[in-house]
C-alpha cells in the first residue's frame, strides 16, 4: 500500500509503501520523474538518483519503505553531490555522508515511533543548513514544464546553451532536453491516469501525436501505453514518480 503527502520541505513529498509479500509477480516499475529521493528501506538509508529509464525494484518484498522525494534540482545541494554522479543509481547514504553520521541517523530512525517523520526531519535539518534552493533551477523546471524549448528556456534564465547544459547535469542529472522529455512524459501519464484518451493526453502534454507519446512511454518507461494504463488502474499501483529501491 502506497501513501504520500506534501512535505514541510518546500516542493518535496514524503511517501511510505508497505511492500507486498513476494508472490512471484514483477515489481511495479519506478518511472523517470526528474526527482531524487532520500530512502529508508529495511533499516538502511539510501539515495535514489535521477532516472533516465524505468527502474524495477528488487529485494523489497514485505519491507516497509519510506522516502522524501525532492523537487527536481533541489537534492544535489542537500546531499552534497552532483546529480549526474547518481544518475540511474541507488547508493548507500554512507557513500555520500560521513559513515559515523549515517550510523547515528540509522539508529535514530530505527528507534523512532514514526520513521517517516524522522526521515523528513533529517531532510529539513539538512535544508536548513544548506540554505534556499537556487531560484534559477526552479525557473528552468517551470519553463520546461510548460513546454518551452531548450533554447527558449536558456534565454528565459539568462544562460547560454552550454551553461544551461552544464548546470542541468549538476542539478538534474542530465541535460535540459532529457529533463523536458521526462517532464512531458509525466504530464501525459498524469492525464492517462485520470482517464484521458491517449490522443488527448499526448496533445495536451506537448507530444506531436499519440504515436509520439507511445514511443516516449516505451523508451522512458519500458511499457506500452496500454500496459501503463492497466497498471495505473490496478488497486495497488503507486504514482509513476514514486521511488523505491533495494
Amino acid at each position: 500500500m502506497y501513501e504520500e503527502r506534501a512535505s514541510r520541505l518546500d516542493g518535496a513529498f514524503v511517501w511510505t509503501r508497505t511492500a507486498r509479500a513476494d508472490d512471484g509477480s514483477p515489481p511495479y516499475p519506478v518511472l523517470p520523474d526528474g526527482c531524487m529521493d532520500l530512502l529508508w528501506i529495511g533499516g538502511r538509508l539510501l539515495v535514489a538518483g535521477p532516472d533516465t529509464r524505468a527502474y524495477a525494484p528488487e529485494g523489497i518484498a514485505g519491507l516497509y519503505c519510506a522516502g522524501v522525494r525532492f523537487a527536481p534540482g533541489t537534492a544535489p545541494a542537500l546531499l552534497g553531490v552532483p546529480a549526474h554522479e547518481l544518475r540511474d543509481r541507488r547508493v548507500e547514504l554512507a557513500d555520500l555522508w560521513s559513515p559515523a553520521e549515517v550510523r547515528r541517523l540509522t539508529a535514530r530512525l530505527a528507534a523512532a515511533a514514526d520513521p517517516v517523520a524522522a526521515l523528513e526531519a533529517v531532510a529539513l535539518r539538512r535544508a536548513a543548513a544548506t540554505g534556499a534552493p537556487d531560484p534559477l533551477l526552479r525557473a528552468v523546471v517551470d519553463a520546461l514544464e510548460v513546454g518551452r524549448t531548450v533554447a527558449a528556456t536558456a534565454d528565459t534564465v539568462g544562460l547560454g546553451a552550454r551553461q544551461l547544459h552544464r548546470r542541468s547535469l549538476d542539478a538534474f542529472g542530465y541535460g535540459p532536453k532529457t529533463l523536458a522529455r521526462v517532464l512531458r512524459l509525466q504530464r501525459a501519464l498524469t492525464l492517462v491516469r485520470a482517464g484521458a484518451p491517449f490522443t488527448d493526453a499526448a496533445l495536451a502534454a506537448g507530444c506531436a501525436d499519440q504515436a509520439h507519446l507511445a514511443r516516449e512511454t516505451r523508451e522512458l518507461a519500458g511499457l506500452t501505453l496500454g500496459a501503463y494504463a492497466a497498471l495505473a488502474n490496478s488497486e495497488t499501483a503507486q504514482p509513476s514518480g514514486s521511488t523505491t529501491t533495494a
